[in-house]
């Protein structure tokens, strides 16, 4: 397993606070993924001025080195501010007829960042396209590029909830046609996908329905495959979260020094919280106390290496 020397944490905050929709960095202790320092004194570091004029949900990946690929670094965020809209309907405008394009920033450094530009990922009839991720696949020698976004319509089969859309992309400007990647019957969000031992570990929020009872709904499902745009893939556990959170989304899998690492997003309490597990092939994910951020909501860490993780006092010091 690749040892790392540190981690790069980006997240936004609130729409109750100043500036809560645009993206913060954090860095972590050195190695330890769960003690973390914010940086730029804890302000916004990119800001959009594109589209909706906020972000949420930002996700750190680094380039393939694909050739004529410029980049060394993509960030993509969600098209959103709650903060802009009208509080008493935000969320139901913004699933019925948000924007269905993503932001993009592209670094050499993880210092300095690309204008933000808006992509039209979504369908035409897609009510919102969110929480974006991506991930090389090199079986495709492109980019799976994933989201979530309520399609509308009257059919049976075309009812408004939450699917997984997939698209695949080489320089994250240009994409193939957007398809159903997740189809649940019901709204699955905020996939993140992590590879080990030749399998894609796939952790999705799964939303069952707004008025199940399961005690699965509103926790995090794993599932498993050896291709990465495989609509099969195979249940693992489900339900994970339940022993430490009241409800969680936006899950972040990294790998420390000897475990897995687990954050998920407890919402509208107390944010991110940290679970450890020595295995991905388990339901047994146990909380543990971690030092993240104050605040810092559905976000994503970046494994570093020594130069990169020291790259980034350059952020520390202002």
């Amino acid at each position: 397993m690749t040892e790392h020397s540190g981690y790069l944490f980006a997240y936004f905050t609130s729409a109750a606070e100043e500036d809560g929709e645009q993206v913060r960095f954090a860095r972590s202790n050195g190695p330890d993924p769960l003690e973390w320092e914010t940086l730029n004194g804890g302000r916004p570091v990119l800001r959009s001025d594109v589209g909706e004029q906020g972000v949420r949900d930002p996700f750190l990946l680094r380039a393939a080195g694909l050739p004529g690929e410029d980049a060394g670094y993509y960030l993509l965020a969600t098209d959103l501010c709650i903060a802009r809209r009208d509080p008493q309907t935000a969320w139901e405008d913004c699933i019925k007829a948000g924007s269905r394009c993503i932001v993009v920033w592209e670094s050499q450094d993880l210092i300095s960042w690309s204008e933000p530009r808006l992509v039209e990922l979504a369908p035409p009839d897609a009510g919102n396209a969110w929480a974006p991720e991506a991930m090389y696949d090199p079986a495709a020698g492109s980019y799976l590029v994933y989201w979530a976004s309520t399609l509308h319509g009257t059919s049976a089969n075309n009812q408004n909830y939450q699917r997984m859309f997939c698209s695949n992309t080489v320089d994250f400007k240009t994409f193939t046609p957007a398809r159903v990647w997740i189809d649940q019957g019901w709204s699955v969000i905020d996939s993140t996908v992590v590879a080990s031992a030749g399998h894609y570990y796939r952790f999705s929020k799964d939303e069952l329905s707004a008025d199940s009872s399961s005690p699965d709904a509103r926790h995090i499902t794993v599932e498993r495959s050896k291709t990465l745009d495989s609509t099969q893939y195979s249940r693992v556990a489900t339900g994970i979260g339940g022993n430490g959170i009241m409800h969680g989304e936006g899950p972040i899998v990294v790998r420390g020094r000897n475990q897995w690492c687990l954050f998920i997003d407890e919402y509208g309490h107390r944010r991110y919280t940290a679970f450890t597990s020595d295995s991905l092939e388990t339901a047994m994910w146990s909380p543990v106390t971690s030092r993240l951020p104050s605040g810092a909501s559905h976000g994503s860490i970046l494994a570093l290496s020594h130069a990169e993780w020291s790259r980034l006092e350059a952020f520390a010091g202002r």
